[in-house]
């Protein structure tokens, strides 16, 4: 056994004072918008706290794990900006603890529990036993391996295969607090013997999970509701060792619709996946936020250093959240509103230049597009005429608002082209004051020209921006050439 003073070291190692908070996730996917709130929670309590925030892999269960995770996990944290403040390396951005490679630590604490008969070995064939964190049939008062003597089962344990169980009271209630589903109690009866150390001598999740929030000075616990049913287990845990418990905040589920949760097998996105749609990480780090959380008033724009200020547990709701694209792209809207010219500019370029070629004017359409973009994504697609012209029916230049047809068109193209063909520089409003001025001659309104040359030169009835704006992007040469096709065009007719 262990000897007391390794167990007196490692408590002098622990942290104390201040808040400390921690993100613990499975590497056994990509990111889900859950787990994405749960990290962002955990993190604004301990910053709104003036504590730190922990980034723990809990990767015990290998039959789980999935290659990449890990790297995904640390990927999409470090660019929402939700850095650790500490971990085993402190050289550079804190690298996270992983769980398996404190696999030493557990093994004492696991036969501690045996020693003072909170706990107990299972021999009993593998198939029965169930190593994994949830057996198919747990043991009840008819496990043989519950009954065995203390030191006999420790001195088996040295020769054979075994798991090491948690021996539930079976008799009573257990009762926690959580600080926004209140107090919470579970009958004795209904807990399972869970497996703490499994054969292969690492934890399982839930015992691992307690003796890290220990040692590692954890003093909020941020969780979704689907842990509700594994907390009365952590408390037996805490009670066996005496040790203080951490302060609970329990987070509901976000939903796809009233009646499921959000799933990647059902097709929902991951943080990744919205990404790659074209949202901003600001914008869905935001709408996250007020998935589950309010601060109050009618604000609904923070940024991330705002909201490590006004985070508070008050605010966050025992009810489920219902997942709302509409509203996350307004949320998008707005932050790419809010961008200067130059950082949308920056932001929107590889996305231009994959619509509009490797010589358009980025800067000139970024501006153009900023005041109607949605969701980068949708800038290919909205300028995907400026590389090419394309084919349109001659229909378009009948418009009833603008009391524009075929004739009256060609007409405005004939005229206008020689007017464009002498501006002495080619600017917006240069190019504006030529149709102005052809507007005026005819005795019309403006919209008699400019709706003709937003059809010749964009071949689209809805453009991002007016006919103005559009032929000083494209430049001089092309406009007159698109002109001069419209005017064929109509002749044609």
């Amino acid at each position: 056994m262990t000897s007391q003073r390794w167990f007196d070291d490692m408590e002098a190692k622990i942290p104390r004072g201040g808040a400390r908070t921690r993100f613990a996730p499975s590497p056994t996917g990509f990111m889900h918008l859950g787990g994405m709130r749960t990290a962002l929670y955990a993190y604004l309590l301990a910053k709104s706290l003036g504590g730190s925030f922990l980034l723990r892999i809990e990767d015990t269960d290998s039959a789980r794990f999935v290659e990449g995770a890990t790297e995904a996990i640390l990927r999409t944290l470090r660019g929402a900006g939700l850095v650790c403040d500490e971990g085993p390396d402190i050289g550079g951005p804190a690298a996270p603890y992983i769980q398996s490679e404190r696999k030493p630590l557990y093994r004492p604490y696991a036969e501690r529990l045996c020693g003072r008969g909170a706990a107990y070995y299972c021999f009993c064939p593998r198939a029965e036993r169930g190593d994994r964190e949830t057996p198919a049939a747990a043991p009840r008062e008819d496990d043989p391996c519950r009954a065995l003597d203390p030191a006999e089962a420790a001195a088996r344990a040295g020769r054979e295969g075994h798991v090491i169980r948690m021996k539930a009271p079976r008799e009573g209630s257990t009762t926690f607090r959580d600080e926004v589903f209140g107090t919470v109690t579970a009958e004795n009866k209904t807990l399972d013997d869970m497996v703490l150390l499994k054969s292969d001598g690492l934890p399982t999740y839930n015992f691992a999970n307690v003796i890290d929030d220990h040692l590692m000075g954890i003093t909020h616990v941020l969780r979704g509701s689907e842990y509700i049913s594994s907390a009365p287990k952590y408390e037996m845990l805490y009670d066996a060792f005496g040790w203080e418990k951490p302060v609970y905040v329990t987070v509901s589920s976000i939903m796809r619709d009233e009646k499921h949760k959000l799933s990647k097998r059902l097709g929902d996105p991951t943080y990744e996946d919205l990404l790659a749609e074209g949202y901003l990480p600001e914008a869905v780090l935001n709408y996250i936020a007020l998935l589950g959380w309010s601060p109050g008033g009618e604000r609904e724009l923070y940024t991330l250093a705002e909201l490590e200020r006004v985070f508070s547990v008050a605010g966050i709701s025992k009810s489920p959240a219902l997942f709302d694209r509409a509203k996350l792209r307004h949320f998008n809207a707005e932050y790419i509103r809010a961008k200067s010219p130059e950082e949308f500019a920056a932001l929107a370029e590889p996305y231009i230049r994959l619509a509009a070629g490797p010589s358009a004017d980025a800067p000139a359409l970024a501006e153009l597009i900023q005041p109607r973009c949605e969701l980068l994504t949708e800038i290919p697609e909205m300028l995907g005429f400026i590389a090419a012209l394309p084919d349109y029916p001659a229909e378009l230049y009948v418009h009833k608002k603008s009391k524009t047809d075929e004739k009256t068109s060609l007409d405005a193209l004939r005229r206008l082209k020689p007017a464009l063909a002498g501006l002495p520089s080619w600017t917006r409003d240069g190019v504006h004051g030529a149709c102005e001025s052809l507007a005026a001659a005819l005795g019309a309104k403006n919209a008699l020209v400019m709706w003709p040359l937003r059809i010749a030169i964009s071949g689209r009835a809805v453009t991002p921006g007016g006919a103005a704006e559009l032929a000083a992007a494209l430049g001089r040469e092309e406009t007159l050439r698109r002109v001069g096709a419209g005017i064929e065009k109509l002749e044609g007719k």
